[in-house]
């Protein structure tokens, strides 16, 4: 017979291992702290890249709304042609959003275009669901990569200056 004491000790140590397996066997938290891959929990529907390339060949019944931040955008691309409005934004901008067409939000896992969905719906707009960017490239869509323009220099380029000179004396020698 295991006593008391016994019992507990043994208790303890078999929760702690099943704690540990059921830790190790949970999906790695992403760069925002989300883990990799999180139940559903909004009533606009997960797109698969079958369902989302159905929607984008007829571009004139459908609007892109990419909700994500534009070094997001830069950073991962996006589809061909679409409204860039990010979630704090979204009710704010609603005017801007033709209610004539379906709406696909995008986001890099559909996460927050699942919740932009959600807040588009409350709104009488039809949403044909979200998608990740990510996501439908990992299921062999193809995603348009943005460049960034370049930064503008504060300081005067040479090729610039001269004509900027030349310009100015032009000026003070009519005068």
């Amino acid at each position: 017979m295991i006593k008391r004491k016994n019992f507990i000790a043994l208790f303890l140590t078999v929760a702690a291992a099943s704690a540990m397996a059921q830790q190790a066997a949970t999906p790695a938290a992403g760069a925002n702290g989300a883990a990799a891959e999180q139940a559903w929990k909004y009533k606009t529907k997960r797109l698969e890249r079958n369902e989302v390339d159905a929607l984008l060949a007829k571009p004139e019944k459908l609007v892109v709304i990419d909700v994500r931040r534009p070094d997001e955008l830069t950073a991962k691309g996006s589809f061909p042609v679409y409204l860039n409005i990010q979630n704090k934004e979204l009710e704010k901008s609603l005017a801007y959003i033709p209610k004539d067409r379906v709406i696909l939000t995008v986001s890099n896992h559909a996460v927050r275009a699942g919740a932009a969905g959600d807040l588009l719906a409350a709104k009488g707009f039809t949403v044909a669901g979200a998608t990740g960017s990510e996501d439908y490239e990992a299921q062999g869509g193809t995603i348009t990569k943005i460049a960034a323009p370049p930064p503008r220099n504060a300081a005067a380029t040479p090729t610039t200056t001269p004509a900027v000179t030349t310009a100015a004396t032009v000026v003070k020698k009519d005068w």
